[in-house]
């Protein structure tokens, strides 16, 4: 694969293949209202990624919608012209994973961020055991080209059940896990870097709102107004909640 001019891919499991992407979701970092803290953090270990310093694989974890996703594409649009690339693959493809990153081993010229969208593993499901090789654990190391950044509703990725915590015992005052929770605390342990996400106040809501309504000619009470109906009856106050606003009160304005 040329990655030259190739800034993006997918792994399309089905074929075997990595599909080169030509129509980009490109956000720009600056649009992303309420995350600041987060911003900082993906953008100083991408950027010590780049410079060939210590980086560490990250997951981004907490509430649906807000940001995670797109934070790492907005790091990724900010350094794509450092020769950065990024691969999305989906979780039912991780038993490939160590095949992508040997095809991309030798790229030298190039970091690569591997993209895992919205990771979540069921008590039955034992793909998990694909990524922990790959973050640590093998004898051969991920190479210093790679990167692999995930998003998650789960803090710990894995489903975690009460009867878990059963063999869980207390031993001169410290906590001992069950071989089960240990199991479980192992995956999202390899990430050197967690990033948490919640949703903001109504205040942040609506700095949001009014990000997206920059320029236009509205009542800004009545927008904030409809914007919070529109959050509460969605019982969300996120960022996509916010777009998703946007969409649908900029439609009702030009009709």
């Amino acid at each position: 694969m040329d990655w030259s001019n190739i800034k993006a891919a997918i792994y399309r499991g089905n074929r075997g293949i990595l599909k080169p992407v030509r129509d980009i979701d490109y956000v720009d970092i600056d649009s992303l209202i309420g995350i600041s803290r987060q911003k900082d953090m993906l953008l100083k270990n991408t950027k010590n990624f780049i410079e060939n310093k210590m980086a560490s694989h990250t997951l981004l974890w907490g509430e649906r919608g807000c940001g995670k996703s797109s934070l790492i594409k907005a790091v990724f649009t900010k350094f794509v012209g450092n020769n950065l690339r990024i691969i999305e693959i989906s979780k039912d493809d991780l038993v490939n994973l160590a095949d992508i990153i040997d095809e991309i081993r030798d790229e030298k010229e190039y970091r690569f961020i591997i993209f895992c969208d919205d990771l979540s593993f069921e008590d039955s499901d034992i793909s998990y055991k694909y990524l922990k090789v790959v973050l640590e654990g093998s004898i051969e190391k991920t190479p210093s080209n790679v990167l692999i950044y995930a998003t998650s509703n789960r803090r710990h990725l894995i489903k975690e059940l009460k009867k878990d915590n059963e063999d869980t015992t207390i031993l001169d005052g410290e906590i001992h896990y069950g071989d089960a929770v240990e199991e479980k605390l192992s995956l999202s342990d390899r990430f050197g870097l967690w990033i948490s996400f919640y949703q903001g106040s109504y205040s942040e809501y609506l700095k949001i709102i009014d990000s997206y309504f920059n320029g236009y000619e509205v009542d800004r009470s009545k927008l904030h107004e409809e914007a919070k109906k529109f959050a509460m009856l969605r019982g969300s106050r996120s960022g996509r909640t916010a777009k998703q606003f946007f969409i649908n009160y900029k439609k009702a304005l030009s009709e």
